[in-house]
């Protein structure tokens, strides 16, 4: 008879549905589990079936003293995904938080920043880890402090949506730009960018955001498109099927398992940038990245900023290296890209959304610069 395993983990997160697409590869390659999914919240009670379950193994990443209390008495094997505290009561495999830390350090340190900011949530033990590597990890190339913001995730303590804005706004209104930011995750990302539509900061020219987990929905959501650390979270629960396969054979273990390293970056436009701390060139890149795709010209950038065009031609060159116009067609060309990759929509209607007067001219830029036309690269796209 195949072991009957449960497992308890949350989906309402991109990162919890990877654990499963994990737990799922390691069981179609073996198939020797009978599994019931129980789909919770992280935060709730332990579910009523627990106490009389007859099962052989349980994949968990519930994290309430309830319910870890619950597990222990039932006996059965329990491989533990929780990273919200400190060491575990049970076996468990976890993403490695530090180097997710020093990722985010290593993206935004080579675009020239030098200062650094961290925004987290209290009490975490995973924003923790991910603060401390990354303060480490950008403390030489800093001669200020990592400022430090964080707050309740949820509980009493939480705030409402407002009054962690508001917070969130003064915080950012005793930074010095250009900063470079680390938010713990996506969803803290997404809560950073809203504060700095709020205070009328400019990213990715005054405020780089970087966030944790690739969240696609949440990412694409921000505006501008959100930068994230990939973890690889599907390896974190193949892993972790691995382990409760050996428990419920009676194995013990030798050591703690290694924690899982990142895929790497998804690198988005809240960090396309490089450090500038020319207040005037910073926003003139932002009347152009705002501006491109209805068809902007350099005249109109001159005219809407307070610099000439020489001043433009030559500082557009000195930290981007390229001209404003090349600029101007950058951002166009990206966002060319985009709709090609995300949409069925037509060469005529892309050209129009991205500040082409004719289809012909964007195939002829397109081509030009990235070697293809977009045609194929759609193609290519969907293999």
């Amino acid at each position: 008879m195949k072991p009957k395993v449960a497992l308890i983990v949350e989906t309402s997160s991109v990162y919890g549905r990877d654990l499963l697409s994990g737990i799922v590869r390691y069981m179609r390659m073996h198939d020797q589990w009978s599994v019931f999914l129980e789909q919770r919240d992280l935060q709730l009670e332990p579910p009523q079936w627990l106490g009389s379950w007859r099962g052989d193994g349980i994949i968990s990443r519930v994290t309430t003293p309830t319910f870890i209390e619950a597990i222990k008495q039932t006996g059965v094997p329990l491989v533990e995904l929780t990273d919200r505290f400190g060491a575990s009561q049970f076996p468990g495999v976890r993403s490695d938080d530090a180097e997710i830390g020093r990722t985010a350090a290593k993206h935004l340190i080579e675009r020239g920043f030098r200062n650094f900011a961290f925004c987290g949530f209290s009490n975490e033990a995973w924003s923790q880890r991910r603060q401390d590597a990354f303060v480490e990890a950008t403390r030489e190339h800093s001669s200020n402090d990592c400022a430090i913001y964080h707050s309740p995730w949820s509980g009493p303590e939480a705030r409402t949506w407002e009054e962690e804005q508001q917070h969130l706004v003064d915080w950012l209104k005793e930074i010095t730009p250009p900063v470079a930011i680390m938010a713990c995750n996506d969803l803290r990302g997404m809560h950073l960018m809203d504060a700095c539509s709020r205070v009328d900061l400019a990213v990715p020219e005054e405020v780089a955001v970087i966030g944790v987990d690739n969240d696609e929905m949440l990412c694409r959501v921000c505006s501008p498109t959100l930068s994230s650390v990939i973890p690889n979270a599907e390896l974190v629960g193949f892993r972790a099927a691995e382990l409760l396969a050996r428990l419920m054979k009676g194995e013990t273990l030798d050591a703690p398992l290694e924690p899982v390293p990142p895929l790497g970056i998804a690198a988005r436009q809240s960090t396309d940038v490089v450090a500038i701390d020319d207040s005037n060139i910073a926003a003139a890149l932002r009347y152009m990245r705002e501006n491109a795709c209805r068809g902007v010209t350099v005249d109109e950038v001159i005219d809407n900023t307070a610099i000439s065009r020489s001043t433009l031609e030559r500082q557009v060159r000195k930290y981007l290296g390229r001209t404003p116009q090349e600029e101007i067609r950058h951002v166009q060309i990206k966002r060319v890209r985009e709709l090609l990759q995300t949409t069925d929509l037509p060469a005529d209607r892309i050209a129009a959304l991205c500040g082409f007067a004719h289809p012909e001219y964007m195939h002829v830029v397109f081509k030009r610069v990235m070697g293809v036309t977009p045609g194929e690269f759609r193609r290519r796209s969907e293999l």
